[in-house]
């Protein structure tokens, strides 16, 4: 099967480019910035491009978009000519040359303010029946998106899986509040409690998600590292995380101790990844407990192929609070 991979010089798109490289399979990559893991040099907004990439293609994953700590740097109508017109322009070659499946990268920020309780309120526990409520154009644009990913299953037949991933990016956080609370491996090790993930295991569900596509037909799915929590658990998360992790991860607090790390004193969300496992046959493998293993044996707890990608950022130049312009 011929994939046609956008966004080729991003995190995802090299992840999958390398990959899908390695296992011998064919594979083109598309983007805006030339790399070694791009074949077509152009904008997905321009629809003559995107046809002419398209030719011999059987499978699209589209993982190209301008991200959060674009809304910065961007105006709004770039977000809608890259997150909605390229992924239109996208969706109607793809129908045009009967592609088999069309797998489209989201985002967990797409739930927007769903993702924040109310003041006394439990954590929120996020699975895919929770309805999103955006609060920025990054968001807004995602879930247009999404719907014409939708749209052209109903109308055209053509097999389209949403896939909403959670944090996989290595660069440090884009608040700075958390970046002067915490050391970055600190603040990653316990994200992957509740909102992060390592990028082999997104590449490996957007794959199952290629070859499940025409059984599913249309589908969105959180993709998180697998978290050791339940529902029961968010009303004490919300306000006691640490007494909550004890319980669910024996033994964590001795090796944050050797380090010096602590874990936040309340979590106010918890992706659900259950159906993306269960729909995809997907089966990801670097989840906190993988961390706590790599961190007592003094071994880097990221996969080979995040630590081969390394840090790439998000604009060309550098800011007073250092990878990330101030948001107005």
């Amino acid at each position: 099967m011929h994939i046609l991979v956008t966004g080729s010089a991003g995190h995802l798109g090299e992840a999958l480019m390398r990959t899908l490289r390695a296992q011998g399979r064919p594979a083109v990559g598309l983007d805006l910035v030339p790399s070694p893991f791009t074949d077509h040099v152009g904008s997905i907004a321009d629809s003559s491009f995107v046809e002419r990439a398209m030719a011999g293609v059987h499978a699209v994953v589209h993982t190209a978009t301008l991200h959060k700590p674009h809304v910065a740097t961007h105006s709004r109508q770039d977000f809608i000519d890259t997150n909605i017109t390229g992924t239109l322009n996208l969706l109607e070659a793809a129908a045009s040359h009967g592609v088999a499946a069309f797998v489209y990268t989201s985002t967990t920020s797409a739930y927007g303010d769903a993702l924040t309780p109310a003041d006394g309120e439990p954590a929120v526990w996020i699975d895919e029946d929770v309805v999103p409520v955006v609060k920025n154009i990054y968001g807004a644009t995602k879930l247009a998106a999404e719907d014409l990913c939708r749209l052209f299953h109903r109308n055209q037949r053509m097999p389209c899986l949403v896939l909403r991933t959670s944090r996989f990016f290595p660069e440090p956080d884009d608040s700075p509040a958390k970046r002067n609370a915490f050391v970055d491996a600190n603040l990653k090790a316990n994200e992957f409690l509740y909102r992060r993930a390592d990028v082999q295991d997104i590449v490996e569900a957007h794959l199952l998600a290629v070859e499940r596509a025409p059984l599913i037909g249309f589908g969105r799915y959180i993709l998180s590292a697998t978290t050791p929590f339940t529902p029961e658990d968010l009303a004490e998360l919300r306000a006691h995380a640490p007494a909550v992790v004890a319980r669910r991860v024996p033994g964590y607090e001795a090796e944050y101790a050797r380090r010096g790390w602590r874990m936040f004193p309340g979590i106010e969300r918890v992706y659900d990844n259950t159906r993306a496992r269960e729909a995809l046959g997907w089966k990801p493998r670097y989840d906190f407990s993988h961390v706590l293993e790599r961190l007592r044996a003094d071994e880097d707890p990221r996969s080979p192929l995040a630590q081969s990608i390394g840090t790439k950022g998000y604009h060309a130049g550098a800011y007073a609070d250092g990878l990330y312009p101030v948001e107005s």
